[in-house]
């Protein structure tokens, strides 16, 4: 559908307004007067997304409000991707701004809510306003901070019981190949050769993650890397000592930015350097961000793993997988991955 021709102009005049003629309050009340002409949840969810993109970037301005600007800024992305979560660049700036957060011990709380159900509060819609007139001022340095790569996307077709019922559905997952390169080439080798299929997630702990990819035992004590990257159960030597691939491990990649926010497919492993084909998801209300890298962390006493990937779709399957009945933190009924494949 088109975009209304009163709202595309209201964006085109507020850019030239801030851009060129050095006029935000001008830019203000273009956009406050095109809102009422937005037609369609892609359209909101757009708007959303540019707020939380100013939102950013204010925090980044206005130092002294810095976590308030962040906190709303972080709402607003998740608002964006409950209308569109196949928002690939949504998603990035995302967890991109999360990372930003982590790195000044900024919560991810949420403050209060600019938007309820994609319609804006009052003062939602004025903070909203504000923020994107912060967006247009910075446009430039949004376009340094955010990088829109394409990254291979997986999708898995998982099962699992919910309320006596069997539940069939998808999980497609984007794959961050710059970020942590061995981590993806192994987990995309072992999609591409079927090592996936009809493995369990065995580990299931409500409000923290879902576990499985345990391609030899499904039972958690196994899994290794596809390829062999220099390490054989975790230590590093040449692939002549190392003569069965069952010990090809992957060194971690944890200190590439990514954090456990929602919807982060990380690996598990048993140690430093010790990752393997075993993978960890994140629900909705998990809490996992003490598993993140951060400067002066010592990994070999604390756990460090590395996120290589966030869900762009089928959230909802990983949030059901984490409320399954378990035992020990295993399914009752098992919850199995029934078909792996690489889509784009």
């Amino acid at each position: 559908m088109p975009i209304p021709s009163e709202l595309q102009k209201a964006w085109d005049d507020a850019a030239a307004l801030v851009e060129e003629k050095k006029d935000p309050e001008g830019a203000l009340e273009a956009l406050r007067a095109a809102w009422g002409s937005i037609e369609n949840e892609t359209q909101r969810a757009k708007t959303l997304a540019l707020a939380a993109d100013a939102g950013t970037e204010l925090g980044l301005i206005d130092s002294k409000n810095r976590k308030s600007h962040w906190q709303k800024a972080y709402r607003n992305y998740n608002n964006s991707l409950s209308i569109n979560s196949k928002n690939k660049e949504t998603r990035i700036k995302m967890n991109k701004l999360a990372s930003m957060m982590d790195e000044e011990s900024i919560s991810l709380g949420l403050g209060f809510q600019m938007f309820d159900q994609g319609n804006p509060t009052p003062l939602g819609l004025l903070v909203m306003i504000l923020t994107l007139a912060g967006l247009l001022v910075s446009v430039k340095l949004v376009s340094e901070f955010f990088d829109d790569t394409n990254n291979p996307l997986v999708s898995m077709e998982v099962q699992y019981v919910q309320n006596g019922q069997t539940i069939t559905g998808e999980i497609q997952i984007e794959l961050y190949q710059d970020e942590a390169p061995m981590h993806v080439e192994s987990f995309l080798t072992h999609v591409e050769s079927g090592a996936y299929v009809g493995i369990e997630f065995h580990r299931v702990i409500s409000e923290f993650m879902i576990q499985g990819g345990d391609i030899e035992s499904m039972g958690g004590s196994g899994g290794y890397a596809a390829h062999y990257y220099g390490w054989c159960n975790g230590e590093q030597m040449p692939e002549s000592q190392c003569p069965d691939k069952t010990d090809y491990t992957i060194p971690q990649e944890h200190e590439n930015g990514l954090k456990h926010t929602v919807g982060a497919l990380a690996a598990a492993h048993a140690g430093v350097n010790t990752d393997g084909s075993q993978f960890y998801i994140v629900p909705s209300d998990g809490s996992a961000g003490h598993l993140d890298w951060e400067a002066g962390k010592d990994c070999s006493r604390e756990s460090c793993h590395t996120v290589y990937g966030y869900v762009t779709d089928g959230q909802n399957h990983v949030d059901a997988i984490s409320k399954v009945e378990t035992n020990s933190n295993r399914p009752v009924d098992p919850v199995r991955i029934l078909s792996a494949s690489v889509i784009n």
